[in-house]
């Protein structure tokens, strides 16, 4: 790493019609991805940067071109960018790697970076026993069901995404419908992690999809970082090399 710096943040929901500030935040991740490339060796987006994604075999939701600009620099600079789908933008196939040159995942990544181990995700559909929202992930990544939508014309396709997407919890006024920490024994992704804990040790879990900044000791040299989301709390994380730290934008005076 030679004295840069890993960094990782998720959901953006660039693009949710629900929010009026898709712009103003559009500029402020740019600015702040402009900030941190001179010391940054790799970028890691876990997921949900955009709040729908889907690509047609000749076109793309448009917009984003600045956000779409500045990966492509980092990629073109040499510096990695790892882009792992999430559950808004589950539909991203070869543009994104083609266009951009992200490195592209669809579910969880294990490295070892300075010899810390690390497993790297989005963290959705991490509870077994959630069978309805298993079975949509399942129905989403279906090949055949993704070829009937791509048949849809894009003005309608999208429009018909987008009404699904404000049945999130996403609020029309700029605020995410985030349930607060409700324990170490309900939380989906904490839970998961303890049960990999038992199988084998894992440095650094650092997941994204909650929309809570998070820091968490799991055990003696073992810890669950959440990297917040970039719409009301705009948080990321930054490993140095040593450790892991959880880290907010800094404000404009």
């Amino acid at each position: 790493m030679q004295g840069k710096n890993v960094y990782f943040l998720s959901d953006a929901h660039l693009g949710a019609k629900l929010l009026k500030n898709n712009r103003e935040r559009e500029l402020m991740l740019v600015d702040f991805l402009k900030k941190i490339k001179p010391v940054c060796s790799e970028l890691y987006l876990l997921g949900d940067m955009f709040d729908f994604w889907f690509e047609y075999k000749h076109v793309v939701p448009k917009g984003h071109v600045r956000f779409l600009a500045e990966l492509a620099n980092f990629t073109d600079s040499g510096i990695k960018v790892h882009f792992f789908t999430g559950n808004h933008d589950i539909w991203a196939f070869d543009y994104l790697a083609k266009e951009c040159g992200v490195i592209l995942h669809t579910s969880m990544f294990e490295i070892e970076m300075n010899g810390k181990s690390f497993l790297i995700g989005h963290g959705d559909g991490l509870n077994p026993n959630d069978k309805g929202y298993l079975f949509l992930s399942k129905a989403f990544h279906n090949r055949f069901l993704q070829r009937c939508f791509r048949l849809i014309h894009p003005d309608w396709g999208i429009a018909l995404a987008n009404r699904w997407s404000s049945h999130s919890r996403l609020k029309g006024n700029g605020k995410i419908d985030a349930r607060e920490y409700l324990g170490d024994d309900k939380e989906e992704i904490v839970l998961y992690c303890k049960k990999v804990l038992q199988e084998r040790h894992i440095d650094y879990f650092i997941f994204g999809h909650r929309h809570l900044p998070i820091f968490m000791q799991l055990a003696e040299s073992s810890y669950y970082i959440n990297t917040g989301d970039w719409i009301t709390h705009f948080t990321y994380a930054k490993f140095d090399g040593e450790k892991v730290s959880l880290e907010k934008l800094e404000e404009k005076k």
